[in-house]
C-alpha cells in the first residue's frame, strides 16, 4: 500500500530533528510511498527535494500567536492533500497543526504522529508532544520523561524508535585522505605524535566544557602528553560564556594544548585522529548521537552515565560510563582507555536502517 507523508518542523536550517526528517524521507521515496515536508525552508531543502521530496514552504515554526493565522489554509490544505499520515516533529508547529487538524470531520483526518525528540521543559506547551496517535520516543531515556512527566499518555501509543546512522556514514576504522591530514596537521602542529582527547559540542554551559579542562590540565599534570579539542560553534547568544572558557584555559596554561576549532564540518575526519571522545553533558540528553558516530568509527568515547549518552554507551561501550560530575572516575577512565589495548567496538545497534523501518512500520500501524 502506497502511503502519503506529510512531516512538519520549523525549518530546514541543519540540526538533528532535520537530519532525521530528510533520512525519513528519503526513506519513504526509495520504499515507493510520497513524501512532503513542510518547514520555512534554509539550507537542506535542496537535498530534500533531489532526494524526491516535495517541500511546501510554510513558516509554522514562530512562536507568535501571529503563527496561528495559518491554522485555516492548514486545513483546507490537509483537506485538498489527503494524506495519510501528518508527523509532527517540533512544539510550535505541532500546535498549529493539532488546531487544524482538530477542525476536520474525523473521517478527513489524517492520522497523527509525532516524536517527541528532545526532554522538553515540562508545560502544557509541551505537552502537544504527547497527542498523537503514536508517540516515537528516540530513546528509553525519551519514554521514560513522557511515562513520568506526561502521566495522560497512553504508553500503548508510545514507540521506541533509536536514532540510527548508516555504517558507511562513520565508517570502522575510517582513515582521512592525505590532502585533509596535511591540512589538519599544517593548522594543528601541535597535535602531531599527541594522545588527542575530542570533545564535541556547541559552547554552551551545558556541554561540561569547564570539567574537559580540569580533565586535560590533570592528565598533563600527570605527564601524559595529552592534547584537548573542544569542537564547537559559538552560540551568538552566549558569548560571554565563549570568553570565560577561553579565559580559563589561559589561567591554567593550557593555550599550547587545549584548543579552540570552532565549528566544523569534518567531524568524521576530527573524530578519526582523536585517541578519545569525550560526551560531558550535565544534563541529560534525549540521545547521544555523537558517541554512536565515534564508536562506530572504533573511536572509544567515555562519558557521563545519565541520559541518552548513558543508555547508548550502556550498549555498545559500557566502560565508557562514569557517575556524572565524579571527576576522579573520569580521570580513571580516560587514562585506562589511553593506557590499554581497546576490544573491537561495532555498532550494530543503532542503524539508518532499522530507524526507517521501525518509522514506516508505525505508520503502516495506523494506515492498515
Amino acid at each position: 500500500m502506497v502511503m502519503k507523508i506529510v512531516q512538519v518542523l520549523p525549518a530546514l536550517e541543519g540540526g538533528g530533528v532535520e537530519k532525521g526528517t530528510l533520512e525519513i524521507a528519503r526513506g519513504l521515496v526509495e520504499s515507493g510511498h510520497e513524501s512532503v515536508v513542510i518547514s520555512a525552508g534554509g539550507g537542506m531543502t535542496e537535498q530534500l527535494e533531489a532526494e524526491g521530496s516535495r517541500h511546501v514552504a510554510w513558516d509554522l515554526g514562530k512562536k507568535s500567536p501571529f503563527t496561528f493565522r495559518h491554522v485555516r489554509a492548514l486545513r483546507r490544505w490537509l483537506r485538498q492533500e489527503k494524506p495519510d499520515i501528518l508527523h509532527l516533529r517540533s512544539r510550535m508547529p505541532a500546535w498549529v497543526c493539532w488546531f487544524a487538524w482538530k477542525g476536520l470531520p474525523e473521517n478527513q483526518r489524517p492520522h497523527l504522529v509525532t516524536t517527541v525528540h528532545g526532554l522538553y521543559s515540562v508545560s502544557g506547551y509541551s505537552a502537544i508532544m504527547c497527542r498523537g496517535e503514536r508517540v516515537i520516543a528516540v530513546s528509553n531515556t525519551v519514554r521514560d520523561y513522557i511515562r513520568t512527566n506526561y502521566p495522560q499518555t497512553n504508553m500503548e501509543n508510545v514507540r521506541l524508535v533509536y536514532r540510527g546512522i548508516a555504517p558507511d556514514e562513520f565508517p570502522d576504522g575510517y582513515r582521512p585522505s592525505h590532502d585533509w591530514l596535511n591540512q589538519w596537521y599544517q593548522q594543528y602542529p601541535q597535535l602531531k605524535d599527541k594522545k588527542v582527547l575530542t570533545l564535541p559540542g556547541r559552547l554552551t554551559r551545558l556541554k561540561g566544557h569547564h570539567d574537559f579542562i580540569d580533565l586535560i590540565k590533570r592528565l598533563r599534570d600527570s605527564g601524559q602528553p595529552v592534547h584537548g579539542l573542544i569542537v564547537g560553534g559559538e552560540d551568538p547568544k552566549r558569548q560571554a560564556y565563549a570568553r570565560e572558557i577561553r579565559a580559563r584555559i589561559a589561567d591554567e596554561g593550557l593555550e599550547d594544548c587545549l584548543l579552540l576549532t570552532g565549528a566544523r564540518r569534518d567531524i568524521r575526519d576530527v573524530f578519526a585522529v582523536s585517541d578519545l571522545v569525550l560526551s560531558l553533558s550535565t544534563k541529560p540528553e534525549s540521545f547521544g548521537r555523537t558517541v554512536v558516530e565515534a564508536l562506530s568509527m572504533g573511536v572509544p568515547v567515555i562519558g557521563y552515565d545519565h541520559g541518552g549518552v548513558g543508555e547508548v554507551l550502556g550498549h555498545l561501550y559500557p566502560q565508557g560510563r562514569v557517575p556524572l560530575a565524579d571527576a576522579d572516575a573520569l580521570y580513571r577512565a580516560v587514562n585506562e582507555s589511553l593506557t590499554t589495548a581497546q576490544p573491537p567496538l561495532r555498532n550494530d545497534r543503532f542503524l539508518l536502517s532499522e530507524m526507517v523501518r521501525q518509522t514506516l512500520a508505525c505508520y503502516r500501524e495506523l494506515v492498515q
